[in-house]
């Protein structure tokens, strides 16, 4: 039978979201939050009902690798120090509490989704508790559901971890592996006989290919973990991972679950003749367009030389968190491309629907009829297109532009600025959504906004801020914003997926050429600069950005569609330039996210993705000043990429990393300007003039003051007001003293 790797945890209205900033708020219990993940968790498993398990542990409060930390008993030794427990701690370790700094979060591979990244301690003792997985797969059963449990695999778990001493990653292993086993012994007591408890641990980490740290360490682990008893699959996705693949057909685990939508069935010949089952995740868990099944149920079928049929079975490629929950919710999408997408719930329908096929007929004749015709129907649409042959790079070098804008822009050592975007508080979304459904006057709307970018300038001039931005109040999204206003792109009204906690996006849809009809951020940018005699940054969105956080179409090469998007954003540098302004900031905070895992297509990417944003700026004129912004990444891998953008300045983010970050900078030799954020935005804690003095000190270890920015290190739409200001403040009053 079928099965899924994962379902969507914020449920069809974002209800968790809302549940878990209304116990942040202290406007409701933890009891009022449990009980509205238990509900949450029933109707996700009803609609697994028919798949021949339903996902357990899939469900968080904010991220898997969080809640393996906590499982696991690795509590960072701050966290330890301030005696909490249960959700108190949790949402610490996450968001930060009483002056203690959060752990770090990074892009989950090349997904949007933000995971919190484990430190390791040797010395540490792990206690484990495995309470929230037992209670989740008791409620599982007690519905009537055949639960299978979600593991992060433990090399995924320490190859994503940092490690916070020099001890190695073997010994670490070792310390882990103890604590990893125990977990499992406790959670063998759910059941009489173990085989019973089904136990999928997921293994994305394989598909970057052999890593000298652990391969010799697979084979004997799992061996290890499956003689407890358990029905033990292993998950692997986002890419092909065909070394581990020989590795794990040796081993005595039950099966596993390969992605074969970005990867291949490469590796899968070491199971031929074996006993072990192979889920084959022929369904796209990342994207939103309807799985062209007839062509799916022709890779199934080759697996059919390797193994009986009884042995395999359809899967989605990985979990459906990438996706939206269903768009059955979905009413004003033009009903041509309503036809063509499926969501979440939609994708289980499709994965049962090949699961029938597979196995002899397709369950339903008509629907495998229609997706037929609608998938003749995408692979026809495809229309073709030219891309006008322009510059891509800059008409002076750095050092000749640097010089010119310095004199320009005449700031002073270690210049104050922000990311971009300042807090969206109710009144503000409550304009933007009475314009939306005609409440009120478009005049009535301009006026709205204009009040909050002069209460937005004059904030940014009372602390003392060197560069100002308009803080974006006319912006819901900083990639849908600009997706409103070029053809090619649609929008949907509840497609949300979620990126960290409680925060969620909803990614246009990329569905034909794209176009920018005029231009989209002059107005509010020019009027912003009215206000002050402070450089005042244009605000763009970079065409990397925009492809990584679209749901993109698949008919022609992602490449070919970013270029076009560079193209549409170099007509509106041009008009910001041209209409005065002197600094434009184009993010590329998705710029890594979209990088291939497996390491002999990253060149690729590198060239094209590089290429689109240098399209995207070239037409700049050297006195323009170009900024970027990346948010958080390894730099050390893709210093090469940064390098060739050609910014004339990067901020990026850092503020949980010391100046970590900071050094892949230095070790290059790189010149540009930087800008490392100096406190961290994703957490409610407001930084001391102290704290961001001791930061911006480590910082100048680094790289000298000529070459540092300072800013906050991500836009400020999440925060409170109440918090900004002096956030703000005693950023300002840090770099002044300092000065």
């Amino acid at each position: 039978m079928a099965i899924i790797v994962g379902f969507p945890r914020i449920g069809a209205q974002r209800e968790l979201k809302r549940a878990l900033e209304s116990y942040w708020g202290g406007k409701s219990s933890a009891q009022d939050l449990q009980a509205v993940a238990k509900e949450l968790r029933a109707t996700h498993w009803n609609h697994q009902k028919n798949l021949e398990y339903v996902c357990v542990n899939d469900f968080s409060f904010y991220d898997n690798m969080l809640d393996m930390s906590v499982a696991l008993g690795a509590i960072p030794k701050r966290f330890r120090a301030l005696e909490l427990s249960g959700l108190e701690l949790y949402f610490a370790m996450a968001r930060g509490a009483k002056g203690v700094a959060a752990q770090e979060m990074t892009k989950w591979f090349n997904t949007n989704y933000h995971y919190v990244v484990p430190e390791l301690e040797l010395g540490v003792v792990y206690q484990i508790n495995a309470d929230r997985i037992k209670e989740q797969y008791n409620e599982a059963k007690q519905l009537g559901y055949k639960p299978k449990i979600s593991l992060v695999g433990i090399f995924t778990y320490l190859a994503l971890s940092k490690f916070v001493d020099s001890s190695s990653f073997e010994e670490h292993y070792h310390a882990i592996k103890k604590a990893y086993i125990a977990l499992l012994k406790d959670i063998a007591t759910l059941e009489p006989n173990a085989k019973d408890i089904v136990i999928q641990c997921d293994e994305p980490i394989f598909v970057r290919g052999h890593d000298s740290r652990f391969y010799h360490l697979i084979e004997p682990f799992y061996n290890e973990l499956k003689a407890l008893g358990f029905t033990l699959f292993i998950s692997s996705y986002f890419e092909e991972c065909s070394e581990a693949l020989a590795i794990l057909a040796k081993t005595n685990i039950d099966g596993v679950i390969v992605d074969l939508v970005y990867g291949s069935t490469k590796g899968l010949e070491h199971f031929k003749g074996s006993k072990k089952k192979i889920y084959a995740g022929l369904v796209d868990g990342r994207n939103i367009w309807v799985t062209p099944l007839a062509k799916r149920l022709e890779v199934a079928k080759q697996l059919q030389a390797l193994l009986p049929s009884e042995q395999i079975s359809m899967s989605s490629s990985c979990s459906l968190l990438h996706v939206p929950y269903t768009k059955a919710n979905e009413n004003k999408l033009p009903a041509k491309l309503h036809a063509h997408i499926a969501f979440a719930i939609e994708k289980i329908d499709e994965i049962l629907l090949l699961e029938s096929a597979f196995k002899g007929a397709p369950s339903n004749a008509s629907a495998w009829a229609e997706n037929e015709r609608i998938s003749a129907e995408r692979s026809s649409a495809a229309q073709g297109f030219s891309l006008p042959n322009v510059a891509s790079k800059r008409s002076k070098p750095y050092t000749e532009r640097i010089a010119i804008q310095h004199k320009l822009l005449n700031l002073p050592p270690l210049p104050t600025t922000t990311i971009g975007s300042f807090p969206q508080n109710p009144d503000l979304r409550n304009l933007r959504r009475d314009f939306k459904k005609g409440v009120i006057s478009e005049q009535a709307y301009n006026d709205g906004i204009k009040d909050y970018i002069r209460e937005c300038v004059k904030l940014q001039e009372d602390v003392g801020l060197d560069v100002l931005v308009h803080g974006e109040p006319e912006r819901n999204d900083m990639v849908e914003y600009f997706g409103e206003q070029m053809e090619g792109f649609a929008f949907s009204q509840n497609a949300w997926v979620q990126s960290y906690g409680s925060r969620c996006v909803k990614p246009p849809i990329i569905y034909a050429n794209v176009n920018r009809a005029k231009p989209m951020t002059v107005e509010w940018i020019t009027f912003a600069q009215s206000l002050t005699t402070k450089p005042m940054k244009g605000m763009l969105t970079g065409p990397v950005t925009i492809l990584n956080w679209s749901f993109v179409r698949d008919d022609i090469p992602r490449k070919l569609v970013c270029m076009q998007i560079a193209h549409e954003i170099a007509k509106e540098i041009d008009d910001l330039q041209n209409a005065g302004v002197k600094i434009i900031q184009v993010d590329e905070a998705a710029f890594k996210e979209g990088y291939p895992l497996r390491r002999e297509k990253v060149a690729d990417y590198e060239q094209w993705a590089s290429e689109a944003f240098r399209i995207a700026t070239a037409v700049a004129k050297p006195e323009t000043q170009i900024h970027t912004h990346m948010c958080y990444s390894d730099f050390n891998d893709i210093m090469d990429s940064i390098q060739s953008l050609d910014a004339d300045v990067i901020s990026i983010e850092c503020a949980r990393s010391g100046n970590e970050l900071l050094k892949a900078f230095q070790k290059v030799g790189y010149k540009h300007e930087v800008g490392p954020g100096v406190y961290d935005i994703h957490s409610p804690q407001i930084p001391t003039t102290d704290n961001i003095k001791r930061q911006i000190q480590a910082f100048l270890e680094v790289l000298p003051k000529e070459q540092l920015w300072i800013n906050p290190d991500c836009g400020l739409k999440t925060r409170k007001d109440a918090e900004v200001r002096p956030s703000l403040k005693n950023m300002v009053d840090a770099v002044q003293a300092l000065r």
